[in-house]
């Protein structure tokens, strides 16, 4: 059965974007108020383009689908995720469970878990790259330049999207 999230996902993804919103100033402050000083930090080299009406609303609007759909869930959410920037360009996941996503490599693996997920998307067999994008390709379509991973506690991993 198809994931009411990767249905939402879609619908974000291949839509025209609103109109543009008031944006807010670029805080570059989120280190120490939600999530721990970095501790490390990588350049991943998309595969993919930007697309060319992505942009803030479109960012957003993939949050909320996937926030929905792990508020749509008979348990407590594991992750957190949001975005942020003046144009909503900086993701951010953290871990809410004590015993989930606790280790770097835990979190790649959630990581990897999302691209297996993307990859069996219209968007990604239809384009004929589900054997080649990965979940941060996908952000590299929907305009995300940083992803910042994090279990709140002891580490916070920064991929600047490029």
């Amino acid at each position: 059965m198809k994931s009411v999230f990767w249905g939402a996902m879609m619908t974000v993804l291949v839509s025209v974007g609103a109109a543009a919103v008031a944006q807010e100033p670029d805080d570059d402050r989120h280190a120490g108020y939600y999530y721990p000083p970095l501790t490390s930090e990588e350049v991943y080299p998309a595969r993919s383009e930007t697309l060319p009406d992505s942009n803030r609303t479109r960012r957003i609007g993939f949050v909320v689908a996937m926030t929905q759909e792990q508020m749509s869930r008979p348990y407590a959410p594991v992750f957190a995720m949001y975005a942020k920037g003046a144009d909503a360009e900086k993701l951010i996941i953290v871990t809410l469970d004590r015993d989930s996503l606790v280790t770097l490599y835990q979190m790649r693996s959630f990581l990897a878990q999302m691209t297996a997920q993307a990859r069996a998307t219209p968007f990604f067999i239809e384009n004929r790259v589900e054997d080649w994008y990965t979940f941060l390709d996908l952000l590299k379509l929907l305009g995300f330049t940083e992803l910042t991973v994090s279990d709140g506690q002891t580490y916070a991993h920064q991929y600047r999207i490029e």
